[in-house]
């Protein structure tokens, strides 16, 4: 038989694998040996150490007992079980004192919810203006609207407003849609919510916010934990759309759009993600709401008062010993859980993570394109799970390493 000859579709994307393997930019999924150990991982979203909480679990299992694993359908159909209702009721309730009107509606992630907003929201006299460090899932969703209505895309520098200004001013569109990460994922730096607010209020715009990294961990006032929301004291915000996701600080999965009830009734008419996929697990429904009541609790607000302690401790000892490290490195000032080390090329900082796990400490080389060309790091996230004595084992560590690298 006589061989077929190569597959030149096959043979291209193998040589773009090889291209990236090259540049130190390759990507692969490996079994977290620190896992069960959660002292020793740096590379969580579990802000609040929930995860593994037992509450959580005997709710995710009584759920499952109660409506089965899945919902066998969308929820327009036959998936939107008493669960599903009773998660949306309870997220519009925490959410009241903070958004007017508040109404939710859930989804399986974050990235379906962020799909979701701006294809439903957006259309052909649309302008949408992102900052330019938003998280992909914002991204795909502002290309995709663009792809489906035609409207229009700005993108303002990181945290400009004065930029974004300057947009707003120029644009003639009948909608405006602001679009911004809450807290940003691999800056860890917050949103000034108050100026985009304001601006959407000057210039007749919306502001829609993903609030993946502060949900749980922001906002310590009454019921706390409603992300940035709380973080700044928002009263009745009128202009305001936000997507809470639930794999970080809930410990759990899924996601929901929060906003004024007319807009989640429109969503529900117009949001292709939520209407044409099946809806989440009803029992992860149920252990959300177990998860909300933790977040907005007495137990809530001890968890962060500890995450608050653990970010101090680590900045503090990091900034003490990086001078004996390399003096081109720098931490970027984060007061969140989200704690940047840039170290800037790639080769670099994939050397750090492999030794930090060698050293039994799981911790994320994050390279371009998910950051600038330049400005490789660590990406270390912190935990309310963690304790003193595991921040200095982990600075100790770093030490460890990096002097193993510049001795090369």
């Amino acid at each position: 038989m006589t061989a077929s000859p190569p597959d030149p579709t096959l043979a291209h994307w193998q040589a773009q694998t090889a291209a990236r393997r090259a540049q130190h930019l390759y990507r692969q999924s490996r079994v977290n040996p620190a896992a069960e150990n959660a002292g020793q991982v740096f590379n969580s979203n579990d802000y609040l150490g929930l995860m593994r909480h037992p509450a959580l679990a005997a709710a995710l299992a009584e759920g499952a007992q109660r409506w089965g694993t899945g919902s066998g359908g969308s929820h327009l159909i036959s998936g939107h079980t008493a669960a599903h209702q009773a998660l949306d009721d309870a997220l519009a309730a925490w959410f009241a004192p903070h958004i007017a009107q508040a109404a939710a509606l859930s989804f399986s992630t974050g990235y379906m919810a962020n799909l979701a907003l701006l294809t439903g929201l957006a259309d052909g006299d649309t302008t949408i203006f992102a900052d330019k460090l938003n998280h992909a899932s914002l991204i795909d969703g502002a290309l995709l609207a663009r792809a489906q209505t035609q409207c229009q895309l700005r993108r303002y520098p990181h945290a400009d407003y004065a930029a974004l200004e300057r947009q707003l001013q120029a644009c003639s569109s009948a909608h405006k849609l602001i679009v911004t990460d809450g807290v940003f994922s691999m800056d860890g730096d917050i949103v000034d919510l108050p100026r985009l607010l304001q601006l959407a209020e000057q210039y007749q715009a919306w502001v829609l916010m993903d609030d993946a990294h502060g949900i749980g961990t922001l906002g310590t006032q009454g019921m706390g934990g409603q992300g940035c929301v709380a973080h700044f004291g928002l009263s009745q915000a009128q202009r305001l759309c936000v997507v809470a996701t639930f794999g970080k600080g809930a410990g759990c999965a899924g996601a929901a759009i929060i906003a004024p009830a007319p807009v989640v009734e429109w969503l529900t008419q117009a949001a292709r993600p939520y209407i044409y996929t099946t809806a989440s697990s009803p029992a992860m429904a149920h252990a959300l709401q177990a998860s909300v009541a933790l977040m907005q609790g007495h137990e809530g607000q001890m968890r962060r008062e500890q995450l608050g302690l653990v970010i101090h401790a680590f900045r503090g000892q990091m900034q003490a010993a990086l001078p004996s490290m390399n003096p081109a490195w720098h931490l970027l000032p984060s007061d969140t859980a989200i704690q940047p080390l840039v170290v800037g090329d790639n080769a670099t900082a994939l050397a750090l993570a492999d030794g930090l796990q060698r050293a039994g400490f799981a911790v994320s080389a994050i390279r371009p394109p998910t950051v600038p060309v330049g400005t490789a790091r660590l990406r270390f996230t912190l935990s309310a799970a963690h304790q003193a004595e595991d921040v200095a084992a982990l600075v100790q560590a770093l030490q460890s390493v990096a002097a193993g690298l510049s001795g090369l």
